[in-house]
């Protein structure tokens, strides 16, 4: 069994999904990170996981459900897009979805609907189909193709109704309605076709769609009512006119959101706009409040109002509260400050409508406190007007400070993840990338600790054991660093160029690095260069120490995997297969077995250089392999992202498990925290971290009496700084204390003051209180002893009336209780009356029966009549026939048998009648009943009917309130139509007057060109004139190259005559000091003149030391080296001279080039002139042929 590996923390974002970030509830959201969907909880600072399908080819577009149960996440496969359901609660798949009708290869964007019962898929390219899901069953219910080739952006449902769906795209906005098993294109849009890149639901009708060009527009019922350009704020935020261009051209909407507080709108230069709905019942106050500033405004930007198309609502407005920006990607070079490099791609507003959570194409997750937004950014005016937009954000750009987006949990790499490192004594992983940062993370807090940009690219980085040094290699050279507590400082460099793999040995005394195909290994304390490993013919891909230090196992494209003894540079082993490139290598613990991937697919454990074992991997390709300290587990990286555990110990058939993790290819893996954690990265710029376990499923042990290093380096300089600084705050705060001491003193005193006042106060006001209260109490008595007498009035009064309403009632009661005999005499007489009727009632009921049954026995009689007189005719007709039976028997017997059969049916028929009369008297007694309930079924009909009716009317009276409005709006057409004829025939007055206009136009042309014919003649003699100048210059030049000859050739021997004076200064201050010393040696001599012996061993010893040395002839080498020093001087004379005479040539051309640049701009500022004059008459010229022509062109006043 493999071992076992579960994600643990994930630190990335993967861009490129639909739709790829939500929120499960105020603390949690969910975004896409390799080949997982993580679900961070922002306060407690953890990640679960939700992994992708097994065989998939990458995420495309995901969605949550409104009730936050559910998530739907498209991804890509080899035979058909699929879209998997997943309960985000367990954390398990729900649903699979598979469409027959979809033809393309992903799913663009999909939506769930507002009950979550339903999704809608849009399909990519080529069909562009969308397809209605019924998720849970799960079944298709419709499908319809939205586009034929212009490519669909965005699908949503209504929040009010579950089968209305809006897409949107290029050149596409339209509603799509679900009934009767099939999608329709439902209602009329009347929006102008852009490209629309982004929408968003306010309500049930309207909705709000971004464009590439800077604009929103809300839309209600398919027309729009508003339109806003926020190009224009842009604008105005950039000083430089270029960078204003810039902005205009790539600005655009790129993400919309909308809550119950306002509209965020995200433009791709990095900034979201946060807008505030206004209500038609205070528009009219802000109206009032802003009436000074709108007209002063709209005075100065008419002009600007022209370029933008706006239709602006009456019950319509919306107010600018902010703008949030991006902070600025110090990895993208922008010229302006107010674009940060990165474009939004994604907004969402979480359930409490108090954070907003964006994303960028550089692979961010950003978010901000909505509560902080700073209405006084807002200015007070309504966002009604680009003139509005601008003075808004003019008083934005007055304020200091921004309000700007902050990570959701810290900083992700922005490219290519191309080195890794752990270190071993510090919970520390250290990364670069292509994006020229190095970071360090902490696998313990799951944080990033250091961050460090670089300007030039980073290839390499490696971690000292202890994590107080690192690595990294530049494309310049190999640089030691201290980390320090914030920061990288470079304490030595290597001249490495290019260092793709560096690694510091597992005691961190020896540096291992690649230069080019030579391994070079430096002491970390004098940084000497002990050895140069050569062997490799190709790139080295990967390096390892043995857990000893003793050994160096590297690998390469050419096939090797070499190890070296680090003690004398020698190669132990070897192992050389051509048609494979190694691309990763790994050695167990005792440094014996080693274990390689390459591009052969094949993962080999190599012994004594021999190849022990071979796995196939035929699925996928294995980009980097890693073993534990204990040798139990091994892992390898795929180039899909997945993570593979094999079962060791290997053999040819071991099995594997694999994992899902990243996915694009793993770049590189270590083993972290004693085979603890399993740390990964990869080109998807995301670092993975996996807890790993053995195929018991057993958690490695680890030492706990070792704990983690806590120290760090800080230099001397920041220490002082620091220490200079808390004794600066620490004066500071014994200040504020005294400070903070006096005002309170003072406080006090004020406060004693105070209460002394208010007691004097409060004492003369319970004072008056008391005597208020003393008259209130004698009011009180004096009161009391009123109404006391009024009680017992009203007590009198009140008995008597009791006493007469006691005996009118006593009398209503006799009178009562005789109408009760009169009407229970009445109720008695009528009882028996109704007995009586009741009685009548059942005799002529029984008569009638007794009636009918006489009638229909009658009846019967008469029919038995008549059955005996056919019964006789029979008879006599039998006794005729049986005269000719003899003759014809057998069509006597066929007509007889015939004939009885006829009679029996009639008597059958007859039979039948009689018992159906006997039953009609029965059956009567039940219609009464059942035409009894027919009345009332008939009643509840009419009564339905009569709602129908009112129905109708209403709807006759919304048709004629229609009716009505399209009357008016024919009125409305009219008079525009009206207007347009005033204006055509405004337009013809205006051609008369261009006509007039355009004689004069024909004059002055007349009049430039005869202008123009001279300044041709001008420019002819310019021309000239600069030829001639030309040769002049050229003629200047030459004289000043040969004066600067002269003059090097003059310095020259100056030079050369100022060294011959310095020889001779110094061989006569040589002359002097050999002088100096021989009257010296004379002069100890001239002591010995008493003693002959001494005076002469003196004499010969100065004879020697003198004469024979000055007058000896010098020796070969001693000419030699004077000879060869003087021919050194010479070079470098002739050198300096040769560079002096390039400097002087180089300036030389610096000054002709910038002559003649000048002389071009001048002859090109002449040129442009004139065109510029030549083409605004030709503007004039064909503005005047099309009002001949009669075009209805826009014509400017001005001229």
């Amino acid at each position: 069994m493999a071992s076992v590996a579960n994600l643990k923390h994930a630190f990335g974002y993967r861009t490129g999904v639909s739709g790829s970030i939500g929120f499960f509830d105020d603390q949690t959201i969910v975004y896409p990170c390799g080949s997982n969907l993580v679900l961070y909880n922002i306060e407690q600072r953890t990640q679960k996981f939700i992994t992708g399908l097994e065989k998939s080819e990458g995420m495309t577009a995901l969605t949550i459900s409104p009730n936050r149960r559910y998530i739907a996440l498209a991804e890509k496969t080899l035979d058909k897009p699929v879209v998997s359901v997943y309960d985000l609660q367990a954390l398990r798949k729900k649903k699979s979805l598979h469409s027959l009708d979809v033809h393309s290869s992903e799913f663009v964007s999909i939506a769930f609907s507002p009950d979550s019962k339903y999704l809608a898929v849009q399909g990519g390219s080529p069909d562009w189909n969308l397809t209605y899901w019924s998720w849970e069953k799960p079944k298709q219910l419709a499908s319809i193709k939205t586009s034929s080739s212009n490519t669909v952006k965005q699908v949503s449902f209504s929040p009010c109704d579950c089968t209305l769906i809006c897409v949107v795209g290029a050149d596409i906005f339209r509603f799509y309605r679900y009934g009767e098993n099939s999608l329709k294109t439902f209602g009329l849009s009347k929006v102008e076709p852009h490209n629309f890149l982004s929408h968003t639901w306010i309500d049930g009708e309207k909705i709000v769609v971004g464009t590439d060009d800077g604009r929103w527009l809300l839309i209600e019922n398919g027309e729009p009512k508003v339109e806003y350009n926020i190009s224009t704020i842009n604008e105005e935020n950039e000083s430089d006119q270029k960078n204003r261009d810039t902005v205009c051209t790539k600005n655009s909407i790129t993400a919309l959101t909308s809550t119950s507080k306002g509209l965020a709108v995200a433009s791709s230069s990095g900034i979201v706009y946060w807008f505030e709905h206004i209500n038609a019942d205070n528009l009219h106050q802000q109206r009032r409040k802003n009436e000074t500033s709108v007209m002063s405004t709209n005075m100065r930007t008419t002009t600007n109002q022209r370029s933008v198309s706006s239709t602006i609502s009456l019950k319509e407005e919306y107010q600018l509260l902010g703008s949030v920006y991006i902070p600025k990607d110090l990895t993208v070079d922008t010229n302006s400050e107010f674009n940060s490099g990165q474009i939004i791609t994604q907004l969402q507003i979480s359930p409490s409508d108090e954070f907003l959570i964006a994303t960028t194409n550089t692979h961010q997750l950003y978010q901000f406190n909505l509560n902080n937004i700073d209405t006084n950014m807002k200015g007070g005016e309504l966002v009604t007007r680009n003139s509005h937009i601008n003075n808004s954000v003019k008083e934005q750009r007055s304020l200091n400070e921004k309000a700007i987006f902050v990570p959701v949990s810290q900083s992700f790499h922005n490219g290519q993840i191309l080195g890794m490192d752990v270190c071993i004594r510090k919970p520390l992983i250290a990364t670069c990338s292509t994006d020229r940062t190095v970071r360090i993370w902490n696998f313990e807090t799951n944080d990033l600790d250091l961050n460090k940009q670089f300007a030039e690219e980073v290839f390499s980085v490696a971690l000292h054991p202890t994590g107080l040094f690192i690595l990294v290699g530049f494309s310049d050279k190999l640089r030691f660093m201290n980390i320090l507590i914030d920061d990288l400082r470079v304490f030595h460099e290597f001249t490495i160029r290019g260092c793709r793999e560096c690694v510091f040995s597992n005691g961190g005394h020896l540096i291992a690095a690649v230069n080019g195909n030579v391994i070079q290994i430096y002491s970390t304390t004098t940084f000497d260069n002990l050895l140069n490993l050569k062997g490799h013919n190709g790139k080295i891909r990967s390096i390892i120490w043995s857990d000893d230090d003793h050994k160096l196992i590297s690998c390469g494209m050419d096939g090797a995997v070499y190890e070296w003894d680090t003690q004398n540079g020698t190669r132990i082993n070897e192992n050389v297969l051509k048609s494979c490139s190694y691309t990763s290598v790994t050695v167990s613990q005792d440094g014996k077995v080693v274990y390689a991937v390459g591009s052969d697919k094949t993962l080999r454990e190599i012994n004594d250089s021999q190849i022990v074992h071979e796995i196939q991997s035929p699925d996928n390709l294995l980009t980097t392999v890693t073993i534990s300290r204990s040798g139990r587990m091994l892992f390898c990286g795929c180039q899909n992202g997945q993570i593979r555990s094999y079962q060791m110990p290997l053999t040819d058939h071991s099995d594997w498990q694999d994992y899902i993790g990243h996915c694009q290819s793993v770049t590189k893996m270590k083993m972290a925290s004693f085979d603890e954690y399993l740390i990964t990265v990869s080109m998807d710029c995301s670092l993975m971290i996996w807890r790993i376990q053995d195929r018991e499923a057993r958690s490695t042990k680890t030492d706990k009496e070792i704990g983690w290093m806590e120290e760090i380096l800080i230099t001397k300089s920041d220490l002082e700084e620091k220490n200079s600084i808390m004794t600066e705050l620490k004066t500071r705060v014994e200040e504020l204390k005294i400070e903070n001491e006096y005002q309170l003193r003072l406080k006090d005193m004020n406060y004693n003051e105070r209460i002394k006042e208010l007691t004097e106060k409060f004492i003369q006001e319970m004072e008056t209180l008391k005597t208020k209260n003393q008259l209130l109490k004698t009011e009180k008595e004096r009161n009391e002893v009123h109404y006391q007498n009024q009680l017992t009035e009203l007590n009198e009064q009140h008995n008597q009336q009791l006493q007469h309403i006691e005996s009118l009632s006593n009398q209503k009661l006799i009178n009562e209780y005789d109408k009760y005999n009169e009407l229970q005499n009445i109720a008695q007489s009528k009882e028996v009356e109704y007995e009586k009727q009741l009685h009548n009632i059942e005799v002529t009921n029984e008569r009638l029966l007794n009636e009918t049954i006489e009638s229909y026995e009658t009846k019967i009689n008469d029919k038995l009549q008549i059955i005996d007189n056919l019964t006789n005719e029979l008879k006599e007709q039998t006794n005729e026939y049986e005269l000719s039976r003899r003759l014809i028997e057998e069509d006597a017997d066929r007509e007889i048998l015939e004939i009885k059969i006829k009679y029996e049916k009639r008597l059958h028929i007859e039979h039948d009648l009689n018992t159906q009369l006997k039953s009609e008297s029965s059956i009567m007694k039940k219609k009464f009943a059942s035409l009894q309930k027919e009345i009332d079924e008939y009643k509840d009909e009419i009564k339905k009917v009569n709602v129908e009716v009112q129905k109708s009317n209403t709807t006759i009276r919304n048709l004629e309130k229609d009716i009505q409005s399209l009357r008016k709006e024919l009125q409305e057409r009219d008079e525009t139509i009206q207007d347009k004829e005033k204006r055509i025939s405004d337009l013809k007055k205006k051609n008369q007057e261009l006509e007039k206009f355009k004689y004069v136009l024909d004059y002055k042309i007349k009049e430039l060109k005869k202008q123009i014919e001279p300044r041709e003649n001008d420019i002819k003699n310019y021309k000239e004139q600069i030829q001639e100048m030309e040769v002049e210059l050229q003629r200047f030049n030459k004289q000043n190259d040969q004066l600067e000859i002269n003059i090097s050739e003059l310095k020259q021997k100056y030079k050369s005559v100022e060294n011959e004076l310095k020889l001779e200064r110094q061989s006569t201050r040589d002359i002097e000091s050999l002088v100096r010393r021989l009257k010296t040696d004379l002069f100890n001599c001239v002591g010995f003149i008493q003693e002959p012996k001494q005076l002469k061993a003196s004499i010969l010893a100065l004879y020697k030391k003198h004469i024979h040395e000055d007058m000896g002839i010098h020796s070969p080498l001693a000419v030699d080296a004077t000879a060869d020093a003087d021919i050194q001087k010479e070079f470098s004379r002739q050198r300096q001279h040769l560079e002096r005479s390039v400097i002087g040539l180089r300036q030389k051309l610096a000054r002709d080039t910038e002559m003649h640049r000048s002389d071009y701009v001048r002859i090109m500022q002449v040129n442009i002139n004139s065109l510029i004059f030549f083409t605004h008459i030709l503007i004039i010229l064909i503005e005047v042929e099309a009002l001949q022509l009669g075009d209805s062109y826009p014509i400017n006043g001005d001229y």
